[in-house]
Parts: C-alpha cells; structure tokens; sequence
C-alpha cells in the first residue's frame, strides 16, 4: 500500500490558528482551531494537533502555511521567516516558519494570510475565473491579497495595505488603535478598534448602531483606494468584522458616495457584484489557499 501524501496546512491569525490535515486532493482528514497564545503555547497545541493527526491518517509531506505578519518572506533575508513589529504581544522576532516546520514534522512553504486567502478565492471562492482582484480581511487586523493579470502579487517586504492613512469619517475624533500609527485604517476599523471605541466587540453591536457606519465608510474608503490604483474586477470582504451580512451593503454605498461618479471603471460601476462578501465560511479562503501552496509544493497540482 502507497504511502499517503498527506498535506498539512496552518491558517496562523492573531485570533486564533486553524490546522488542518487533508489529502493530495485537498478532502479535508482532520481540523481543528485554537486561541492564539504565546508563541511556546501555540507551537505546542500545533504540534499536538498533527501528532493525533497525522498518527490516525499518515504524515504530511509539506505545510502550507497562511500567516499574519508583518512576516519576512524574502529568501535573501536572514530573518527569513521571521514576524517582525507584529502588533500581536509577544510574536515581534518570533521565527513562525521554522516553528512550524518543527511542530508539523514537514517542509512549509508561507505566504501572508490575505495572499493565500486571495488564491483560495480565486480557486473556489468569489472571484473564480477572474484575473485581477483582491481579498480584503476586517478582522484582528486589516491586510489584503492582491491578484493581477492571474498572478498574485508578491513583493518583499509584502504591501501594508491596513496601514493606509484615510479620511476620517464624519464626526470621528477616536484617536485610534494601531501601536504605530494611531489613525490608520487598521487603527479606526479593525476589530480591535470598534472594541476600544464602543467598549464591546463588533459582533455585540446592534444593527443600528452607529459603529457599523463608521466601520462601512473606512472600509469603502480603502476598496476606493484599491479601485482607483489596481482597476480590479472585484474587492472580496472577509474577516470577523464584516460577518453581519448587512455591513457589504453599507461598504457598497460609501464605496458609491466616496467615488462620486468619477472615472469608475466599467466593473466598479455595479457595486453589487464589485464588492462582495467572501462565500467561503465552513474552511476558509486562508486555508484553502495554505492547502493550496502546500500542493504546489509537494509537486501535485
């Protein structure tokens, strides 16, 4: 009988991590998620995971790995593989891919979490069939995986994206959360943020309140910006914070309010299917994505 060649991959957020053992074909075997903790803690609850795992279905061959950042991913860097000034306490310095490599037992081939969240909805998501998008995540931070001509745009260091400065929205004087730049978009919109500002988490916030006006006017302000610098076919919204399905309708109509008619491009025009909410709930674009890279990289797709 064949030894199987078995996948792992790691969906490695400031919230909590998923891991997932699956198949060549990607039919997921085992998953599981967990709280993110300290760096020992976690790598710990990592290498338990694919330890049961990987004893009950066969080891894995590679990982895939989706990681929140700022992550090192330049080949020629001797921190290759490092997070470097993470807002995430007690992450800074911390070598992720060496750790994982270790916890899983098996090469890791990493890429930032919006990026590989970019190639799973390109593979199976909303933007499917499609050459120029991107995936924005509103979540613990605010990141996003940009696709152009069918390929996905890395650059190193990769783009910062959730620290764009924007306009303020009206009536707006929060200072701000990000550790480095107070007001940025990530510092005024991300999770965090809308906890600091309303003194619970976006997902207690009633549908009337008006911190989701708020969170829609930052959030179409970056898909403007977005729109006018990459002239994409779609911006696709995931991430904890845009999981009222009422919030992609708000986005819309700021996105509408803030471009003010001007040079739209022919698919930007019909902001109903210009920006849409990920449709990929039950496994994430992130792991489908790491799942993804960790088949290219054992030679199977």
């Amino acid at each position: 009988m064949p030894t199987p060649r078995n996948l792992a991959a790691i969906e490695a957020g400031g919230t909590k991590f998923v891991c997932a053992l699956s198949t060549p074909e990607g039919d997921v075997l085992a998953q599981a998620a967990f709280p993110t903790r300290t760096p020992a803690e976690t790598f710990a609850d990592i290498a338990d995971f694919f330890r049961a795992a990987q004893a009950r279905h066969g080891d894995a061959v590679r990982t895939g790995l989706a990681a929140f950042g700022p992550i090192d991913l330049d080949p020629a860097s001797p921190s290759l593989g490092c997070l470097v000034t993470t807002p995430k306490a007690g992450w800074s310095g911390t070598n992720i891919v060496r750790a994982v490599a270790s916890a899983v037992g098996a090469p890791v081939v990493a890429d930032t979490d919006v990026n590989a969240a970019a190639l799973g909805e390109g593979l199976q998501g909303q933007a499917t069939g499609l050459a120029n998008f991107a995936y924005v995540t509103i979540g613990t931070g605010i990141g996003v995986g940009v696709v152009l001509d069918g390929q996905l745009r890395q650059t190193f260091p990769h783009p910062e994206i959730g620290h764009l400065q924007v306009s303020r929205a009206p009536g707006d004087g929060f200072a701000g959360t990000c550790p480095f730049h107070g007001d940025c978009l990530e510092g005024l919109a991300s999770g965090p943020a809308m906890k600091a500002r309303w003194g619970r988490a976006a997902q207690e916030l009633a549908p009337d309140h008006p911190g989701w006006d708020m969170a829609a006017h930052y959030i179409a302000a970056l898909c403007v910006n977005l729109a006018y610098t990459l002239r994409l076919d779609r911006i696709v919204l995931g991430g904890g914070v845009m999981s009222p399905p009422f919030l992609v309708d708000r986005v819309r109509a700021g996105f509408a309010r803030l471009m003010a008619g001007y040079a739209l491009g022919p698919r930007a025009v019909a902001t109903e299917t210009f920006i849409m909410p990920t449709a990929l709930l039950e496994t994430s674009p992130a792991l489908i994505g790491a799942m993804a890279m960790a088949r290219r990289a054992a030679g199977d797709a």
